[in-house]
C-alpha cells in the first residue's frame, strides 16, 4: 500500500525523519546504530572541520577584541563583589574524552564541602553579580580562550565536567558520540533546551547534541550563533531559556499533498 501511494505520487516519509526535521532532535530511543550508519550527514572530518575550525579562531579573536573592555568591567566586579577568585576552572570532558580546564568567570560563593554538579543543588551559592553573569551569559566569555587553545569552538555540545563522563557514558544512549567534535561556548541544546539539572534532562539533550552532530553545517553554526547573540541581547540565559521545539526545516521536493508516516523497522516511535 504504501509503495502503490508513492508511485502514485504521495509523499512517504520515514517516520524518524518526520520527527527530526520537525523537532530539531532525535528520537535516541527508537534509533538502531544501523540507522545511523547509514544516515547522510557526520560531516566532523576534513574541510568541514577545519572550516568550522577557521571560522572558531577567527570568532574567537574577534569576541576578545570587542569584549576586552567588558571581559575588564566584569572581572572587576566579579573581585568587589564577593571572596574568591576571579575565574573558575573546571576538568571538563572534551574532543575524544580529553580533559582540558574550562574557564569561566565566577558566578558562585566558594564552597568548603563537595556538592553536585547539578545547577539546581547550588542556586544558593550563585552571587549578585553572578546571577546577571548567567542570565546574560556573560560567564562564558572567558571560553574564547579554550577556543584560541584548541579545546573548544565557538559551536559544538557543551562540554560536561569529568566527574559525570563515565556516569552518563552508561546511562545516555550514543553519549559516546558527543566526544566525536570539539565541544562549544554554545550550541543547539543550549538554545533549543537549556541547562539540565537531572538525568533524564541530560538523555533530553542528547537528542539535540546527536541532531547537531548528525546535521552540522556552517549555516547550522551561523544560525545558532545568532540565536545566541538573541539570547544575550533580551537576557534569557540558559537557565531560563524555555523548552520549545525547533521550527521545520523545509523539506525537499514537499508536494502539497498529505504525507504518509512509515514505520522504522519493528521499534518504530514510541
Amino acid at each position: 500500500m504504501l509503495l502503490e501511494a508513492r508511485v502514485r505520487g504521495i509523499v512517504v516519509e520515514d517516520a524518524l525523519d518526520f520527527s527530526e526535521r520537525l523537532m530539531g532532535k532525535l528520537a535516541i530511543e527508537a534509533i538502531r546504530p544501523s540507522t545511523l550508519i547509514l544516515a547522510k550527514g557526520f560531516r566532523n572530518h576534513g574541510a568541514a572541520d577545519l572550516l568550522a575550525r577557521g571560522v572558531s579562531i577567527i570568532g574567537a579573536i574577534v569576541g576578545l577584541l570587542i569584549c576586552a573592555p567588558l571581559l575588564i568591567a566584569i572581572s572587576i566586579a566579579v573581585k568587589l563583589d564577593s571572596r574568591g577568585p576571579m575565574f573558575f576552572i573546571q576538568q571538563r570532558a572534551g574532543r575524544n574524552g580529553r580533559p582540558f580546564g574550562l574557564i569561566k568567570f565566577r558566578t558562585m560563593h566558594p564552597c568548603d564541602e563537595p556538592r553536585s554538579e547539578w545547577v539546581s543543588d547550588n542556586v544558593d551559592r550563585i552571587t549578585r553579580v553572578g546571577h546577571y553573569l548567567r542570565r546574560f551569559r556573560f560567564d562564558e566569555l572567558p571560553q574564547l580562550v579554550n577556543v584560541l587553545r584548541g579545546d573548544m569552538n565557538l559551536v559544538g555540545p557543551r562540554p560536561h565536567p569529568v566527574t559525570n563522563q563515565a556516569v552518563f557514558m552508561e546511562k545516555i544512549a550514543y553519549y559516546g558520540l558527543r566526544s566525536t567534535v570539539r565541544p562549544g561556548v554554545t550550541g543547539w541544546a543550549q538554545i533549543r533546551y537549556g541547562y539540565a539539572n537531572n538525568l533524564a534532562e541530560e538523555t533530553e539533550k542528547m537528542r539535540y547534541h546527536l541532531y547537531y552532530i548528525k546535521n552540522r553545517s556552517l549555516w547550522l553554526d551561523l544560525r545558532i550563533m545568532l540565536e545566541t547573540a538573541l539570547t544575550v541581547l533580551f537576557g534569557t540565559g540558559a537557565s531560563e531559556v524555555r523548552r520549545r521545539r525547533a521550527p521545520l526545516r523545509p523539506a525537499v521536493a514537499w508536494k502539497p499533498t498529505r504525507p504518509v508516516l512509515a514505520p522504522t523497522g519493528t521499534d518504530g516511535l514510541q
